[in-house]
Order: structure tokens, then C-alpha cells, then sequence
């Protein structure tokens, strides 16, 4: 059977189309003689009577009003609504012809007649052409396992989302999910609605394959509850967007994607405070140093929303200049400036701040990678901290209004020659601000960003789809977390607050042990954890050891006490203790002169041990 359905389904258009039409024309006289039969309550009657050849005229006439109607047009596949009122205005105009066959020929046509065929012809055309597209979908999908989908959502997305899958090649909807206790039990279209207790405990019954969440508009903590609660089924979890794309108002299979723990991790957002926003970069000229790295690049995005003037992106890497500058140019109409160079020459950072007239600079340009600074000390002190004095030398020197730092938490009292570089870089920041008064000086401090090179979730998300394992370095270890869309917004409006060498600390929310991400990933995908010593389960996690310089928990204020509220719920100011300006420049100018040599190496470690708090120099620090 197989071997003649699949050609018919590759055949031409027109084959099609002829197969069709000789269908009907050869099914509409047995209908009109069904109707004499039936009519005349004679199965010998003749059908229609007095014209020759009645029966082919029917025929003829009946198939050449689906044709000029466009019913041949909607092949099997294409069975809708439009193809119901195109076959329905064919019927009338057939049953209309008839009786004008009565009037104007001798044929005897009982006035019954053409209507008991106009409704047999509506029903053969239907259900014919539904059982050429059951049979084939049957034969043609028959090797295709489709799967089993329980849909978290009864509402208006949830009855959209059903109604795509059904159309669907692969995947079925067999139940509802809903909160609302009115809807248990209730049956919407052709899907049962159970509570979220009761559809855990029928999920397995039902061979479910797949939870699909049609909550477009739930915030990220609801999310998060509803993923923690179902993650007992050990089930994939998808969902539709929050801005689901519509086409003719239905939500299309392709929308479904999959949770993306970046959702649940990052907080509901609050609205930013929009003069803060608009401030420092309205009207100016911005400039962002380290503008092709993850949170420079993001920051850019944000200072375009907010209508500079102009848009100086300073990068080293050329793929990544060359990237932004792509991106940047395609969604605006300001004026992009992409520069290729490295913030170690303050020379061509004085003359690109002095040929723009920039106004404000955020110096995002770091190594931050801490295992790869720890090998390579005296790169990543130059970069870091000689970086950020000869930006904001260069800054200082040509009259730009307002220098904003990103730095980490990792700044405080760190292990790490990362941390202790980006604390030297704090340190001068906050002696330049003190030491004169015409460009206002502010550090921003706060942990991880979701989603950028150094974060562990694409790594783990690589690790699961290789079938694990995933490798954590410490059971304990925990990480604060934060989208760079909100780290960024929020990195502007601190900015925006400085009075001149001003620590902001960025609200990171509650710390997340890495050991319950990789777990949560995992029951994402519909996965489960193996421990130690056990054979069950899909996926193992391997705990690696604390690289180096890396510390079981990051911090965000040296001294808790001296701090205050700002503007902003979710920004801080903090008070620390500082060194003037004289006594770093000799440092720095020193540190800049160094070269790879262990005397050097040894020399530079001291100087971090005697001006960054808590800093202690780790055995594995090399000299490269």
C-alpha cells in the first residue's frame, strides 16, 4: 500500500489535480442515482429520465463548478475554512444548475432531486478528501514515534498552542495543566484539565514526553516555582516566549523553545528610573572601552536606547569590534565610531577622546577569566589595572565629564591575581577622583552575568548534550547571578549617581550554589542526575577541585558597615578605604616597566599583597 501512496504524494500538481477530478467524476452518478433510488424508493429507477446521457451531463456539470469554484486548488493537505466556502458556493451553484436543467430540458428532475445531491456532493467532496489525507498521514507517519505533550496552561496561549501541535508532524497534546481549580476536570476542545498535583501523578500514565509551559506573561519567579514542582516528573520542559511571534493571530510550532535557565535565575527586572538612564548619555558622546566583550557589548545596546550622540566602540579583538560595530549600525541611525586598539596606549586614547570630544567613557575593557590570569599575572595586571589608569589618565587629561569602571566582586578581598588587579584598578580610580575635580569618577561592583563568555551555563549546556558529565569544582561552591541586560541598565544608572569615586555595589539577589544549577539543568532537559556509586540516572556530576585562585563564595563589600541606600533599590554605595594618588602613580608606573622575569613576577605580588586587602598570593601562579 505503501509503495503506491508515496508516489501519489511526490506526483506533480497537476497529477494531482486529474486524480481528483476523475475521483468525482466518477462517484457523482452513482450520488444522482442513490438520490432517484432513494427518492423513488426503487433501486431500478432511471436516473434522470428523458435526457440522454443525464448522468455524465450531472457529472460534468458538478465538476466543472468545483473547478471554476478553485476546489481542485486546495490539495489534500490545505483543509480549511476557505476550502468549506469555496466547496459550499459550488454545491448551491450545482444544485441551482440542476434545477435549471429541469426547467429548460426535457429531463425529469423531481424538485427534490438536486437538493438530496447538493448535500450528497458537499459530503462526498469532504469526506473523501479526508480520508485520502488520513490514509496517507497514516502510511507516511507511521515510523514517526510523535510526542506526547502536557500543555502547563488551559488559558487563550495554552488553547493555541494545543491547536498548533494537532497540526503538528511531531508532537500530540494529551492534557491540560491549570492552577485555576474551576477548570479541573474540565474537558477543553478534545484535552481533560487537571490540577498540577493530579497531572503529576496521571503524567506517567499517559506516557507524557514533554511539559510545554503556555504562560507567556508568568514572571520569573512563578516560572521557577512551576519548574521546581514538576521537575519530580523528570520530564523535558519547553515554552513559548514571553513576546510570542503571532502569524494571523495562532502560535506556531516553531515558537516553542526550550526553558532557558537564564530566565529562571535572573530576577523579575525592575523598571529602570529613566533620568538616570538618559543622564550621562543623552545628547553626548559616549564612549565604551572592552565594547566587543559581554557586558561592554550589552552596554552598548543600552546607551543606544537612550539617544547619544555619538557611540565610540573601543575594542582589541577584531572579530569582536567588527561584530558590535555590525549589529550596532543595523538597529540605529546614530553615528557608531568602532577603534581598534588596546587601552595600554594611552597616547591613542587621548587623541580618539580628543578627536570625538567624548563626554562619558565606561571602561569595560578586562581579563576576567581567573584560572587564565593566575597563569599569566603581570598580563593580566597590565590590562586590568595599568589598563584602567591610562584610560582614566587620558580621560582626566582631555576633560571627558564622567569615567564609570566596571569591576567584579571579585575585587574583594580576593585569592585570585584577577581580583587583586581589579581592586589596583578600584584603588586608582578612587585617588584620581580624589585628587581632582573635573571628571566624575564612579566603580561599579557586582558579580556573575548570565550568558557571557565566562559563565558556566553554555558550558554546561555542552556538557549535557555531549550525555554528561557535568564538572562542577567544589560541591559548596556558590556564585551570585545576574542577567548583563540588567547588570548593564544598572551599571548606567550608578554612573549616573556618582559624586566622584563612588563604589556602587549592584543588588545581586541571594547566591547560587553551582551544584543546584547543574541539577536544574539537568531536569530541564528531561535528564536526571547519577550519583555517586549508583548506575541510575543520565547524567553524573563530577566535582573537579577549586581551580586557581578561586574561592568557594564571592563577596561584595570589603566593609559592610560603611554603606548606603541610593536612588536605586537595587544599587548601594559603599565607603572604602583608599591610598592617594602620588603614592600609586609610582607603583603603576613601575608595574607598567615590568617584564616576564620572576624578580618582576615577585615584586608585583608583593605590591597586591600590601595594598588589596585579603589578597595572599596562590602556589600556582606562574611566570609567563
Amino acid at each position: 500500500m505503501k509503495s503506491i501512496i508515496t508516489p501519489f504524494v511526490e506526483s506533480p500538481r497537476a497529477a494531482k489535480l486529474v486524480f481528483l477530478i476523475l475521483l468525482d467524476f466518477c462517484a457523482f452518478p452513482i450520488l444522482i442515482w442513490l438520490c432517484y433510488a432513494i427518492r423513488l424508493f426503487n433501486l431500478g429507477t432511471e436516473v434522470v429520465p428523458n435526457l440522454a446521457f443525464g448522468t455524465l451531463w450531472v457529472s460534468v456539470i458538478a465538476v466543472i463548478l468545483l473547478f471554476l469554484c478553485g476546489v481542485y486548488r486546495f490539495i489534500v493537505r490545505t483543509y480549511n475554512e476557505v476550502f468549506m466556502i469555496k466547496m459550499g458556493l459550488a454545491t448551491a451553484l450545482t444544485v441551482a444548475s440542476l434545477y435549471a436543467l429541469a426547467y429548460f430540458t426535457p429531463a425529469f428532475i423531481p424538485t427534490s432531486i438536486p437538493l438530496m445531491f447538493g448535500f450528497m456532493m458537499f459530503a462526498w467532496v469532504w469526506f473523501s478528501r479526508g480520508i485520502i489525507r488520513f490514509i496517507i498521514r497514516s502510511y507516511l507517519q507511521a515510523d514517526i514515534q510523535k510526542k506526547r505533550v502536557a500543555i502547563y496552561g488551559a488559558g487563550n496561549a495554552g488553547q493555541q498552542v494545543a491547536a498548533a501541535l494537532y497540526r503538528s508532524n511531531e508532537h500530540l497534546p494529551v492534557l491540560f495543566i491549570d492552577d485555576k481549580r474551576s477548570l479541573a476536570g474540565q474537558q477543553l476542545g478534545r484535552l481533560k484539565v487537571y490540577d498540577a498535583q493530579t497531572a503529576l501523578k496521571v503524567m506517567a500514565k499517559q506516557r507524557i514526553d514533554e511539559i510545554l509551559i503556555a504562560l507567556p506573561s508568568v514572571g520569573r519567579v512563578r516560572k521557577s516555582e512551576i519548574i521546581k514542582f514538576l521537575e519530580p516528573a523528570h520530564l523535558k520542559i519547553t515554552e513559548i516566549p514571553g513576546l510570542t511571534r503571532l502569524v494571523d493571530g495562532e502560535i506556531r510550532v516553531s515558537d516553542i523553545k526550550e526553558v532557558d535557565i537564564i530566565d529562571l535565575l535572573g530576577r523579575d527586572p525592575i523598571p529602570p528610573i529613566q533620568e538616570l538612564l538618559a543622564k550621562n548619555i543623552l545628547n553626548k558622546v559616549v564612549m565604551v572601552t572592552g565594547a566587543g566583550g559581554s557586558i561592554g557589548s550589552e552596554l552598548c545596546r543600552q546607551i543606544i536606547k537612550n539617544k547619544p550622540q555619538k557611540l565610540v566602540i573601543y575594542e582589541l579583538t577584531e572579530f569582536a569590534l567588527y561584530g558590535i560595530d555590525k549589529e550596532l549600525n543595523l538597529n540605529t541611525d546614530i553615528e557608531i565610531i568602532p577603534i581598534l586598539g588596546t587601552v595600554l596606549d594611552q597616547a591613542k586614547l587621548e587623541r580618539v577622546i580628543e578627536q570625538y570630544q567624548v563626554q562619558t567613557i565606561y571602561h569595560a575593557a578586562a581579563y576576567k577569566h581567573v584560572p587564565l590570569v593566575e597563569c599569566n599575572p603581570l598580563a593580566g595586571l597590565k590590562n586590568n589595572s595599568i589598563g584602567t589608569a591610562f584610560s582614566l589618565n587620558a580621560a582626566v587629561k582631555k576633560g571627558v565629564e564622567t569615567f564609570v569602571l566596571i569591576s567584579t566582586d571579585k575585587a574583594v578581598r580576593p585569592t585570585n591575581v584577577m581580583g587583586a588587579s581589579k581592586r589596583m584598578a578600584e584603588l586608582y580610580c578612587q585617588a584620581m577622583a580624589e585628587a581632582q575635580n573635573q571628571t566624575q569618577v564612579s566603580i561599579v561592583r557586582f558579580g556573575n552575568v548570565l550568558g557571557s563568555s565566562g559563565s558556566v551555563v553554555p558550558l554546561f549546556k555542552q556538557q549535557i548534550a555531549k550525555g554528561g558529565p557535568i564538572t562542577v569544582t567544589h560541591p559548596d561552591v556558590t556564585r551570585y547571578f545576574m542577567t548583563i541586560p540588567e547588570a548593564s541598565q544598572l551599571v548606567i544608572q550608578a554612573g549616573a549617581l556618582g559624586q566622584g569615586g563612588d563604589v556602587f555595589l549592584l543588588d545581586m539577589g541571594e547566591p547560587v550554589r553551582i551544584q543546584d544549577l547543574a541539577r536544574q539543568m539537568i531536569a530541564l532537559s528531561g535528564l536526571t542526575v547519577r550519583e555517586a556509586d549508583s548506575q541510575q540516572g543520565d547524567i553524573e556530576i563530577q566535582y573537579s577541585g577549586l581551580r586557581p585562585g578561586e574561592k568557594l563564595y564571592e563577596e561584595l563589600l570589603i566593609d559592610h558597615e560603611d554603606t548606603e541606600i541610593t536612588q536605586h533599590t537595587r544599587i548601594l554605595r559603599s565607603f572604602e578605604k583608599h591610598y592617594p594618588l602620588d603614592e600609586l602613580i609610582k607603583i603603576f608606573e613601575k608595574m607598567n616597566t615590568l617584564t616576564a622575569i620572576e624578580e618582576d613576577v615577585n615584586w608585583a605580588l608583593i605590591q597586591l599583597e600590601h595594598y588589596v586587602d585579603g589578597y595572599q598570593r596562590g602556589k600556582e601562579i606562574k611566570v609567563n
